[in-house]
């Protein structure tokens, strides 16, 4: 004899909805991108020292004779070196994070997991910029220690660091904001590219040349300049990302309180003011924010 228990309900079957928290799919991202970012981190870290190296060979003797003019050169040289890799580095993280999903078809799982495509892309851009912060505090702070290092060793002493003045802190922090800033716009281009070509490949091969061609583009527009007599073509360079970026701490510093103080790299043909390349600056980063979050918002995952 066998007993048969029935069991009914009132209403459907509900199932308990699976929701993804935003620091988990912060820490899921950094834990896909962490094999590549400890190599890089440390490729980073040998290129930073090596070019810290060959900047001291060039720079040595000033100490003695400028020493604010020694440590304005010595923040921005390495600064420009860390804006560079650590650009580099970003393009590649963005690129590995958002555009290596699409191409994979691993964002279909994080989906169904309970994220949804804006969140993630959120949680994607968060953990980035917080490891660009990171980069840069790291890098500042070894910055100070080895331009230390380097006053003990021509000096003897660290009596120099008596010549640093209110007004060269201000500098400094206005170029670690410019930092910043190129680093913010570094992310949100690649992002940009990686969202709207879903693809890996085409996200990182456009985002590594983004840069070096807005930087040749100022050549292209001086010939034609040249060949037309006409200054519409030198103008435009006033809104090129990469120069505007590369001479923004100069830009948003007058001469008078530099002392000393200049930025480096390919720069516009026509003179800019601060507010200037910063409203530009801004307008670029909106774009690529919208390029990033409407593709994402808008198109099907399986497309």
């Amino acid at each position: 004899m066998s007993t048969q228990i029935a069991v009914t309900t009132s209403g459907p079957l509900v199932r308990p909805a699976t929701q993804a928290s935003f620091p988990g799919i912060m820490r899921g991202e950094f834990l896909k991108i962490r094999r590549i970012f400890w190599p890089m981190l440390a490729l980073l870290t040998a290129g930073f020292l090596i070019s810290f190296l060959l900047n001291a060979q060039a720079t040595g003797g000033d100490l003695r004779h400028a020493p604010l003019t020694f440590f304005y050169n010595s923040l921005e040289s390495n600064m420009v070196i860390v804006r560079i890799l650590a650009g580099i580095l970003l393009l590649v993280l963005t690129s590995f994070t958002i555009g290596r999903e699409y191409q994979y078809g691993t964002i279909r799982i994080l989906l169904a997991r309970g994220a949804g495509r804006v969140q993630l892309l959120c949680a994607k851009l968060v953990i980035l910029a917080l490891i660009a912060l990171a980069l840069l505090a790291l890098f500042t702070l070894l910055t100070m220690l080895l331009t230390c290092v380097r006053v003990l060793t021509i000096a003897g002493n660290l009596g120099a660091l008596s010549a640093l003045t209110p007004t060269f802190w201000a500098n400094s922090g206005i170029d670690l904001l410019t930092v910043m800033l190129s680093m913010g716009a570094t992310i949100l281009m690649a992002a940009a590219m990686n969202a709207l070509g879903r693809s890996l490949t085409f996200g990182l091969s456009v985002s590594l040349i983004w840069f070096p061609v807005d930087n040749i583009g100022t050549v292209v527009m001086n010939a034609l300049t040249k060949l037309t007599h006409n200054a519409f073509w030198i103008n435009t360079t006033a809104y090129f990302l990469g120069p505007l970026l590369n001479r923004l701490p100069s830009m948003l510093l007058p001469a008078a309180a530099r002392n000393g103080f200049e930025s480096f790299g390919t720069e516009p043909l026509v003179v800019v003011s601060g507010s200037h390349a910063l409203w530009v600056i801004g307008v670029y980063a909106l774009v690529f924010l919208a390029i990033a979050l409407v593709p994402t918002w808008k198109r099907d995952v399986k497309e």
